[in-house]
């Protein structure tokens, strides 16, 4: 069956033109006609500047000492757009710059008193849990329970602890930048690209109950397998890992603190952490988990928050119809991929055959085995977890994660 344009028009397999000598020809994809732009759908696109834009290399390419010739074709509006002082994008290189949309007093807020009053909480969950357990066995009075949560946690736990340290900082803002360069490729590779790792992660967690169910961390597993020196190889990386990960999440936490309130990202740096250590402190392993859940229920709170105001509530897009044709648009104003529109095919926002997006997709996959199975934070989960919850709770968690 030869598709010959978008609405998957049919020709027949009897058609000689695809038949030569009892055989399909190769099908012609020059046939195929891109998506057209239509402007009714796309209701608030401005047309003289998008025609004046048409296939011009503007936008992110454009920018010389933070000022662009870039025009927005859909008309959208700044968050601090108000009819007597109108505010859009034109003309910007980033969405953030200038006058940040909160006060700098909410960068405090969020960092110190929302971080302190987060600690106390998981502080009182881990109080609460220890409430029915003899006092031997309590987070506080046994080095055992405190490193390995008593090895009790069950798969719903795991999995949102998977879910809560599997979304890093560039969990959110690598994942759009992929989109905004390789269209829907890029997200689907990013997520794809990073989910195949913890899946296989449930394997290696039902070895480690089954041979070795006694661990604290990878590196016992290493010393007595393979001896000194390849315990000291992988203590370099395993240090190395976290260390990386560690300032990026950090890093990547005061960067948002700062665009967002103007706060200092120094300042940030140093207090974001604070909460943690208090918490950690207090409730060892267990704390980590209750918090990695708490983190996980405002994440998914956020994403149906934005999903619903995105796609179906009142905003400047709210329908999956005028995303489509606002991509569909967009990639007739600038090509998806490389400026010439050769990564993805007829530089379509909107496609999945992208060979950008797909030499992303390999780099991401094979990158992230190193930050999973070099990471001690997936061991610890695996070894704090009961039997029966170890691939249960690295399968849910990997899916709910993508």
């Amino acid at each position: 069956v030869g598709y010959t344009d978008r609405q998957h028009t049919r020709t027949s397999m009897a058609d000689p033109a695809f038949l030569k000598g009892g055989k399909c020809a190769p099908f012609d994809t020059s046939a195929y006609k891109p998506p057209v732009c239509n402007v009714a759908m796309a209701k608030d696109l401005i047309l003289d500047v998008f025609l004046s834009q048409t296939r011009s290399p503007v936008g992110y390419t454009d920018c010389v000492e933070g000022k662009s010739t870039f025009k927005n074709i859909f008309g959208y509006t700044r968050y601090d757009h108000t009819a007597a002082k109108p505010s859009t994008y034109d003309g910007a290189c980033s969405f953030f710059g200038g006058k940040p949309p909160l006060p700098e007093a909410i960068g405090w807020v969020i960092t110190l008193a929302l971080g302190c009053a987060f600690a106390a909480l998981v502080g009182g969950l881990v109080y609460l849990s220890n409430k029915g357990l003899a006092e031997g066995d309590q987070t506080g009075n046994n080095s055992e329970v405190y490193s390995t949560a008593g090895r009790t946690i069950s798969a719903g736990l795991t999995a949102a602890d998977v879910v809560s340290k599997w979304t890093w900082a560039a969990t959110l803002l690598q994942s759009s930048n992929v989109a905004w360069v390789y269209g829907v490729s890029g997200p689907f590779w990013y997520a794809s690209g990073a989910t195949i790792q913890v899946l296989l992660f449930a394997i290696l967690a039902i070895e480690i109950k089954r041979k070795c169910p006694a661990i604290h961390t990878m590196l016992e597993i290493v010393l007595v397998r393979w001896g000194t020196a390849a315990h000291l190889v992988f203590l370099f990386f395993g240090l190395l890992t976290c260390l990386i990960v560690t300032a990026m999440l950090i890093l990547g936490g005061a960067a948002t603190i700062n665009a967002l309130t103007g706060m200092s990202t120094y300042a940030a740096n140093f207090a974001i952490p604070v909460p943690v250590m208090v918490y950690t402190a207090f409730g060892g392993l267990k704390g980590t988990y209750y918090a990695s859940f708490t983190h996980t229920a405002v994440i998914f709170l956020a994403l149906l928050i934005f999903l619903w105001k995105i796609y179906a509530g009142p905003s400047d897009l709210g329908s999956t119809d005028k995303m489509h044709s606002n991509l569909i648009c967009a990639s007739y104003r600038q090509y998806a991929g490389e400026a010439n529109g050769t990564w993805n095919f007829q530089g379509q926002y909107i496609t999945m055959r992208s060979t950008g997006g797909l030499m992303f997709g390999i780099i991401n996959t094979v990158g992230n085995f190193g930050t999973v199975f070099v990471d001690q934070s997936y061991w610890q989960g695996a070894i704090a977890c009961k039997p029966s919850a170890t691939y249960r709770g690295y399968l849910l968690g990997g899916t709910a994660w993508f």
